[in-house]
């Protein structure tokens, strides 16, 4: 991996939740303690697929002072590219795997006098770590999670046991809804809002909190993209002087890492900025999923984020 240290672990656990959710455990292979990290940090959990590495990233949920082990939840997505199958059809406990060192790029601003949870289906977990972390120093937070079924609820005993008065369930199939404008209007000055669910669900918190006037840097999301296929198109790399091409099934990135090009990140998901790359020359069309470039910079043709967006044309020459 580049861009992120690698740790040996051992999978030490293994817990289907529901009909979709599995959580995992590690812990290190050499019997070492891992990294502390802050809530809302991920690692990249490194698969060898048969010919295929996949590397995905995961939000920690397990305590984040807590050394001995982490744990990670994963929703098996049938149509997806094949890493969560693999996590749920193909690893077992005692089995060798590699992770990277954490990574927060949705961490608590600890300047918040409350910190406000909106949550749907799988991105309950960052929560997870964070509502630890804040309950050691007694922070204020309140959680509001929305869920396709009660069967699909994940960790909502848990939740509603040890935090009933914080925390407050939606089900989708029982026409449960959050009522957004109404709780972003009853917050205390000084309260923070974070986001992590389905794109839908993200994008209709950030609209809504701009229209009721919250500040930009006081609402916090998270979602990592998954990389879309698209057409085969080929790639010239001028630093490392190789013509390349990418299949529909595979993104750039990961493309030039079989190709043997170190090329850094942190997410793999369009939202960290760390594999930004210059364009030198092109001709043809982008098309970008990243969260990280500003519209005018999509629209320069200057830059490209290889881990989600793709290229349809005849030429694309990259800084790489």
């Amino acid at each position: 991996m580049s861009g992120a240290e690698k740790i040996a672990v051992t999978v030490t656990d293994i817990v289907p939740l529901n009909a979709l959710v599995t959580r995992f455990e590690f812990k290190r292979a050499d019997g070492g303690l891992l990294p502390t990290f802050s809530g809302g940090a991920h690692t990249v959990v490194e698969m060898e697929d048969g010919a295929i590495t996949r590397l995905n990233p995961y939000s920690l949920m397990s305590d984040p002072m807590d050394q001995t082990a982490y744990t990670i939840s994963v929703r098996r997505d049938d149509e997806g590219r094949g890493g969560s199958m693999f996590m749920h059809q193909s690893v077992k406990v005692g089995d060798e795997m590699t992770i990277s060192y954490p990574v927060n790029l949705f961490s608590l601003d600890l300047r918040a006098k409350k910190h406000l949870f909106l949550a749907g289906g799988i991105g309950i977990t960052p929560f997870l770590a964070q509502i630890k972390q804040l309950e050691r120093f007694n922070g204020n937070w309140e959680l509001h999670y929305a869920c396709r079924s009660e069967a699909l609820g994940s960790y909502v005993d848990e939740l509603t046991s040890h935090h009933p008065n914080e925390t407050h369930i939606y089900y989708d199939d029982q026409n449960q809804a959050i009522d957004l404008v109404n709780l972003l209007d009853g917050q205390p000055l000084g309260t923070h809002v974070y986001v992590c669910g389905p794109k839908g669900m993200i994008e209709w918190v950030r609209k809504t909190a701009d229209g009721e006037g919250w500040p930009r840097e006081a609402v916090h999301y998270e979602e990592f993209l998954a990389p879309q296929p698209g057409k085969p198109f080929e790639v010239k790399l001028a630093v490392s002087n190789k013509v390349i091409q990418v299949g529909e099934q595979e993104s750039l990135l990961e493309a030039m890492e079989r190709e043997g090009v170190d090329a850094p990140y942190l997410c793999r998901g369009g939202a960290c900025g760390q594999c930004e790359t210059r364009v030198i020359d092109y001709t043809g069309n982008f098309i970008h999923r990243d969260h990280w470039l500003e519209d005018d910079e999509h629209a320069s043709g200057e830059k490209i984020m290889p881990c989600v967006s793709r290229f349809e044309g005849k030429t694309l020459v990259l800084d790489r």
